[in-house]
């Protein structure tokens, strides 16, 4: 699908139909990789370059080191069912795009902890976050801090399970076992998200027994003065 400046442009003044969203994972959990592959349904990117262009790491650094260092953005366009028209998303016209079409504001975030800070913007940024995770490596520390830092700004985490293909060439694991790593992977981002929601019900809850606490010491010591 390829899109023009003038649609993108349009759809800026419909602030109901412009999303930010922030991709948030552990390095070398294919965010980057992934923000490729979306920026070439835009037609920005040609097919076979999508995962080894690393377009939004546009500085020389991050091109030689490999990794994310700043946080960067694209807008792109995003038609519900283009992906699945029998004609192909290629056939939407101009004036499709536009009644159907949402500006994504697509912000691609460091994995390393380094550079936590980035990652921080990018979520306060956001409505959503697409959270990746590779499917050999599991949920590790960083992507325990990017949950917690999702949570903690209100931003909707989606959990996008990456790199499936390992799962068959590299630990060669039956349909039946990798089912079962999936599951565990699925499982443990929640226990996570279940963990910071119970411990954020207990700091409320404490915070309100100290304010019940100080309000009764108070009327108790008006109470003793009157007397």
């Amino acid at each position: 699908m390829n899109v023009t400046t003038e649609v993108l442009v349009a759809l800026q003044s419909k602030p109901d139909r412009v999303r930010n969203l922030c991709i948030l994972a552990h390095v070398d959990h294919g965010k980057t990789t992934l923000s490729d592959h979306l920026i070439g349904s835009n037609g920005l990117i040609h097919p076979r370059m999508q995962g080894e262009l690393r377009y939004l790491d546009s500085r020389e650094d991050e091109q030689a080191r490999g990794i994310t260092m700043k946080a960067s953005a694209i807008s792109l366009l995003y038609v519900p069912g283009a992906a699945t028209r029998p004609e192909g998303p290629k056939s939407l016209s101009e004036s499709d795009k536009l009644a159907r079409g949402y500006l994504v504001n697509l912000i691609d975030s460091p994995g390393h902890v380094d550079f936590c800070s980035e990652v921080s913007t990018a979520a306060r940024l956001s409505d959503g976050a697409l959270v990746v995770v590779d499917a050999v490596e599991g949920v590790c520390i960083q992507t325990h801090a990017v949950l917690r830092q999702a949570y903690e700004e209100k931003v909707k985490p989606v959990l996008v399970v990456n790199k499936l293909d390992r799962l068959i060439l590299e630990l060669r694991l039956s349909p039946e076992e990798a089912y079962e790593r999936l599951r565990g992977i699925v499982t443990h981002a929640n226990m996570i998200l279940s963990a910071f929601a119970s411990e954020r019900y207990l700091r409320e809850a404490d915070a309100v027994l100290a304010l019940e606490a100080a309000r009764a010491e108070q009327a108790e010591q008006q109470q003793q003065e009157e007397q």
